[in-house]
């Protein structure tokens, strides 16, 4: 059994869609946590304009009935309040004649999909491959990754993200425990743990903005209570630090994905860069039982593997980083050409960001959440989430004994 999603829908047209596919049956699905985490992506400042119009809240087509899973795929659906201004310019009836102001976008934006994407398809008109190609996209994607964070809550996995660098500012220290994340604030400005690094950060954005430029970033994606175990050695496309690297490279203006400390690694020894083993018992084995929660256990006093050792789970939390780059849509656009006429020209604006490396990091949430359910419903499968629940406890209990 397989948990996957695609999605639906441009940036200006009437709604994004996603359909979300293996989820057992019997799962609680709330739609509130579908909308928190909507609410999220669009916090963080240096956001545009688009966010003071779309309000985001999805609306559950099918798939869940009395607030429960049944089994089949689950339609969810965000609507654009936005297309009330691109209702002719987006619309899938062809115009009865040429509009006055069609806004055909001629003059692609280096560093987007603009120019690739029309040479690709051979589009004249660039909107037929910025719409899709925008970042909007990405709220279908984190309402299908809130339904797969509600999949991993049940085994209590939970997923955490920060802002770890924004511009040429970095968080002192870089690396902080998962309780300094989870203490962030859903209101904090930019889902920094550094107070003082998140208020130098801030002066950054107000200088771009004054600028007419953008800024990127890092992010960091935490995971607890993942159990070791998951993915394989067996097959490249099995990794799953192959799968997540893939899941955070799809994310919009991600150019590099780190796991653990693999750029820090890469400069150290082997006798630097590795997480020793241990094994530590407690107090008292042959007292122990499953209801107590105590267990003998392998244990790593460092985690700069992040998690993953030889495309598996170890046990450890699973730490992510996107390096996110500036966006490509500019104030004070850079040089480009027409592609009709050929002539040089500023590339096209509308409307942008000055930054979204915290917007970035929620998205990368849902990406790395939709790839841990696809691994949980692999290994556990299961028609209903009792049946799921058996054979993960069976597991566990496996665990315990090796």
């Amino acid at each position: 059994m397989q948990f996957k999603f695609t999605t639906a829908g441009e940036s200006h047209g009437k709604a994004l869609v996603a359909i979300v596919e293996g989820v057992p049956y019997g799962l609680a699905i709330e739609k509130a946590k579908i909308d928190h985490e909507l609410k999220r992506r669009q916090h963080g400042y240096g956001r545009g304009g688009r966010m003071k119009i779309e309000s985001d809240a999805v609306e559950i087509l099918s798939g869940v009935r009395h607030g429960r899973s049944i089994g089949s795929p689950i339609a969810l659906m965000i609507k654009n309040r936005d297309f009330v201004h691109w209702q002719d310019v987006m619309n899938v009836e062809p115009p009865d004649d040429e509009p006055a102001n069609p806004r055909v976008v001629t003059r692609p934006r280096p560093g987007h999909a603009d120019l690739a994407g029309g040479q690709k398809f051979g589009a004249r008109d660039l909107r037929d491959v910025l719409e899709r190609a925008s970042a909007r996209e990405t709220a279908a994607r984190v309402a299908a990754g809130a339904v797969a964070k509600q999949l991993l809550a049940a085994f209590g996995i939970e997923i955490l993200s920060h802002v770890i660098k924004l511009g040429s500012v970095q968080a002192v220290p870089l690396w902080r425990p998962w309780e300094e994340i989870a203490a962030i604030p859903d209101d904090s400005p930019l889902r920094c743990a550094d107070a003082t690094s998140e208020r130098e950060m801030i002066r950054l954005i107000d200088e771009a903005k004054a600028d007419g430029d953008t800024l990127g970033g890092v992010f960091e994606v935490a995971i607890s209570g993942v159990p070791a175990g998951l993915g394989s050695h067996t097959s490249w496309e099995e990794k799953l630090d192959g799968r997540f690297a893939r899941a955070l490279m799809s994310v919009q203006a991600v150019k590099a994905v780190e796991i653990g400390e693999g750029v820090a690694n890469s400069g150290r020894r082997g006798s630097e860069a590795h997480d020793e083993i241990f094994f530590e018992q407690s107090a008292d084995s042959s007292q122990q039982s499953a209801d107590e929660g105590v267990r003998d256990k392998f244990t790593r006093r460092t985690n700069r593997a992040g998690g993953v050792e030889g495309g598996i789970t170890n046990g450890e939390e699973i730490r992510l980083r996107g390096y996110m780059k500036p966006i490509s849509t500019l104030r004070k656009p850079l040089a480009s050409v027409d592609i009709d006429t050929k002539e040089p020209s500023e590339a096209a604006f509308e409307r942008s960001d000055i930054t979204a490396v915290p917007a970035a990091g929620v998205i990368a949430e849902a990406m790395a959440a939709v790839v841990l359910a696809d691994e949980m419903r692999r290994k556990f499968g299961g028609d209903s989430i009792d049946e799921m629940r058996r054979n993960y406890d069976a597991y566990i209990a496996q665990l315990s004994e090796y």
